[in-house]
């Protein structure tokens, strides 16, 4: 199956804000409870190793992803741990709750373009759910600015191109209706656009779908850094680890020794 770039509601700039962050809140919600992340822990652990740094810098953070629940985790091994959250689109309210839940949080008011990250944002970059929105060109710039800047990064993707993939997001809309409830901070108007509107769960459907038929292959993330400028002064490791039911596919790129 190749790929598709369709549209994801999520990344128009017409899309109302608060809807986008209604979203984002519950991809946020689900992973922190579901410990999606747990598998990858040790790859975190390695790229910031081999990066010398106890800081990540989040890309894409939306609703913070599955980060307060890592975030534990991984200071187990570095109590010392801090994380930036990042976004083009930055979801304020979500930023301040989850540093609210742990001090080692700081956030970022302004957009941040993964493309051509600032200057004063030095740690392990990293990516939840997120490459997918990236045409190949623009993803090749993300990594491309990662080597341009001597950063490390490490990606992740929460599903992949497949059959099971795609069926799987079509029980998104009824997650989105039993967990809603639950999700802080409380909002009356989530609870009007999932059960009254019901908006939510269909373009948290429509998103998800859409984006399985985005998302890079194994092969696909070779190509992506094959032809980058400084390319061979990065060591690349790209897989799959299963988690759960399902898998994580991430891409970690370091500086060689």
């Amino acid at each position: 199956m190749g790929r598709i770039h369709l549209f994801e509601f999520e990344d128009q700039k017409w899309f109302p804000t608060f809807l986008r962050n209604y979203g984002t809140d519950f991809l946020q919600f689900l992973s922190n409870k579901t410990k999606m992340y747990k598998p990858i822990i040790p790859i975190i652990e390695k790229g910031l190793l081999k990066s010398k740094t106890n800081q990540i810098i989040d890309l894409g953070s939306g609703g913070g992803g599955g980060l307060i629940w890592l975030n534990s985790e991984l200071k187990n091994e570095i109590p010392d741990l801090k994380i930036i959250l990042t976004d083009f689109y930055p979801n304020i309210p979500a930023f301040k709750f989850t540093k609210e839940k742990a001090n080692n949080f700081e956030y970022v008011e302004k957009p941040v373009d993964a493309r051509n990250v600032p200057d004063e944002l030095k740690g392990l970059r990293t990516q939840f759910l997120s490459l997918h929105h990236f045409k190949p060109k623009d993803a090749k710039l993300i990594l491309q600015n990662t080597i341009d800047t001597g950063s490390s990064i490490a990606i992740f993707e929460g599903q992949e191109r497949s059959v099971p993939s795609i069926l799987a997001m079509l029980f998104s809309p009824i997650s989105v209706l039993l967990v809603t409830p639950f999700i802080r901070p409380f909002k009356f108007g989530r609870i009007i656009f999932t059960y009254l509107i019901p908006i939510v769960p269909l373009f948290v459907l429509w998103d998800g779908i859409v984006s399985s038929l985005r998302t890079y292959s194994i092969k696909e993330m070779n190509a992506l850094v094959e032809n980058l400028k400084g390319t061979e002064n990065y060591d690349w490791e790209i897989g799959k680890v299963k988690s759960g039911p399902s898998i994580v596919l991430y891409l970690l790129g370091t500086r060689k020794e």
